[in-house]
């Protein structure tokens, strides 16, 4: 079972690089990577068995967060208490997005950084995603305010972008007064 422990912190550079693309069949590495990180992100959401395994709260991992530099994310979204919408993004890219940008209020999080950051993310409210499933079916899935914020944030893990290179360094709430706050 995937601990804390074992997500990379923002300090390795690893986490700075470009993911490679997927080729189908998935190798065992990548599905045992992927199961561990849906156990991983459902387990972090229910608290009793966060306390109980010392897991940070986390709704997404993309695989380059485990170490793998490779083009995939998972997504664990919980809809309403204890249930919760599993998402497998292979090979995911951004089809369309709205005009309209938001930003989380209390401000983002990620498994990889341990600290407190100060600023807002612009985020589009919706994206539509087109992605590969582990049998290497394409889909399309639309994310919505905090779905979208989520699928985005992992996305950039894939280039090599943490959702503080999204803040400006100068002026942390620029803009604001042109975006929703979630």
């Amino acid at each position: 079972m995937l601990k804390t422990k074992d997500i990379l912190d923002e300090k390795d550079e690893r986490l700075h690089k470009v993911s490679e693309e997927v080729t189908f069949p998935l190798s065992d590495i990548d599905k045992k990577l992927i199961n561990d990180s849906i156990e991983y992100l459902t387990n972090s959401q229910i608290e009793g068995l966060a306390e109980k395994y010392d897991l940070r709260p986390g709704m997404g991992m993309a695989a380059v967060q485990l170490g793998r530099l490779k083009r995939y994310f998972v997504v664990v979204h919980e809809y309403e208490p204890q249930k919760f919408n599993t998402y497998v993004l292979i090979n995911p890219e951004i089809i369309s997005n709205s005009e309209e940008r938001i930003y989380v209020d209390e401000g983002e999080g990620c498994l990889s950084i341990n600290r407190e950051v100060v600023g807002i993310v612009p985020r589009y409210a919706r994206v539509t995603m087109r992605a590969y499933d582990m049998d290497g079916n394409m889909f399309t899935v639309r994310g919505r305010e905090e779905l979208a914020v989520v699928f985005q944030h992992e996305f950039d893990h894939l280039n090599g972008i943490m959702f503080t290179d999204r803040i400006d360094k100068k002026n942390p709430f620029k803009d604001q007064d042109k975006m929703r706050a979630i």
